[in-house]
């Protein structure tokens, strides 16, 4: 997952002032320029330097000391509500980014109608890792050149990069050139989408910040310190359970379904990430809906969410991977923790050769497609 903070304001604003007229290019006129833009990166291969981004460290330094202190204040002078009511948005806020931004948006995975739709921007909005976009199409970069250059929180660079020093560099080159490749129609044409980028320099500070900092003042008469720091608390502990799915999930854990990738299934991050630790079967599935091989809701809060706006009506075409397909796969590529290993197939490297992103990526199988189960399936 991609977090990324404090863009520049100026940018979020022409982003927003500029989309109309992007969204006019035709299909054509974006795969001429996305091909341009490689082969001049291809040509030229300028050598990557780190450059710092000052912004990003110095706000990173603040949440953190913030956030120390604001666990202090809740555990020795913040009024009980306050805590609850922190806890309260730390899980929605949550559920924005694992149903909304991650398993509805990125992969595609299942469909909701527009209510649901709304809910899940506003929600994604609260945990402020950028906007949908954004979010979506660095995640489908990571997923089509997983442990690359490309990929914006490499693993293969260590813990830390992976975890959050990722977000103090200015960007691979790499991932701007072949980011620029991934399609992001779908995206476009969302209404949701567009209008949370247009107003999300207001949108963002609004739900993340001041309303949850508001109610325990407004409420149960908190002190304006108390609620602040409980907020920076609340915000830097979710932004390091989203990382542990970039870092801890990609170093730690048994690889089931393919032991030539970096992901794992991580049982502790799958717990606290709401079921987005199940990484290995992710990143061979990535669209199935449930993201990982369960049967029931224990260590996967977002799929019990999704189920439940299934059984209301507002989730639909709930993409999954039938159990033979899975352990055809486990046979054949797994590390034999879960499934018994095929002696009959000879070890193979892994290739980013079509890699995909998740459901009607342009490199997904037609076998997989065609295997695959559709719950509440609409008409």
């Amino acid at each position: 997952m991609a977090p990324n903070l404090f863009g520049s304001s100026a940018t979020l604003f022409l982003e927003a002032s500029q989309q109309d007229v992007s969204q006019k290019k035709s299909a054509a006129d974006k795969t001429v320029t996305q091909k341009l833009a490689i082969q001049k990166a291809q040509s030229s291969k300028p050598k990557y330097q780190w450059k710092i981004v000052w912004r990003n460290l110095i706000a990173f330094v603040y949440l953190h000391l913030g956030a120390v202190y604001g666990l202090y204040i809740l555990l020795t002078a913040a009024r009980f509500y306050t805590f609850l009511w922190n806890l309260v948005v730390v899980v929605f806020a949550a559920i924005g980014v694992t149903a909304g931004a991650h398993r509805l948006w990125a992969h595609r995975s299942y469909k909701a109608k527009w209510p649901m739709r709304v809910i899940l921007m506003l929600l994604q909005t609260t945990a402020f890792q950028n906007h949908l976009y954004e979010w979506v199409r660095d995640h489908r970069v990571h997923h089509k050149f997983t442990d690359t250059d490309a990929d914006p929180h490499n693993a293969k660079r260590g813990f830390f990069f992976s975890h959050i020093g990722w977000l103090m560099l200015r960007k691979h080159p790499d991932v701007i050139t072949k980011g620029a490749t991934i399609d992001m129609s779908d995206l476009e044409k969302d209404p949701v989408v567009v209008w949370q980028r247009r107003l999300y320099i207001v949108l963002m500070p609004v739900f993340c910040f001041l309303l949850p900092t508001w109610v325990p003042c407004y409420f149960w008469n908190e002190k304006l310190m108390y609620a602040w720091y409980a907020t920076l608390f609340r915000y830097t502990i979710q932004l390091n359970v989203t990382w542990l799915v970039n870092s801890a999930a990609h170093i730690w854990g048994m690889k089931p379904y393919d032991n030539t990738i970096s992901p794992t299934d991580s049982y502790s991050v799958g717990i606290s990430a709401f079921g987005e630790g199940w990484h290995n079967y992710h990143h061979v599935f990535p669209w199935d809906y449930k993201a990982a091989e369960l049967g029931n809701y224990r260590t996967n809060f977002t799929t019990a969410f999704i189920d439940f706006f299934a059984w209301i009506g507002w989730a639909y075409d709930l993409k999954t991977v039938a159990l033979s397909m899975i352990k055809k796969r486990a046979a054949r590529t797994g590390d034999g923790s879960k499934y018994e290993r095929d002696d009959h197939h000879d070890e193979h490297d892994h290739t980013h050769e079509g890699a995909i992103w998740g459901w009607d990526d342009a490199d997904m199988a037609p076998e997989d497609k065609k295997g695959a189960q559709i719950i509440n399936k609409s008409d």
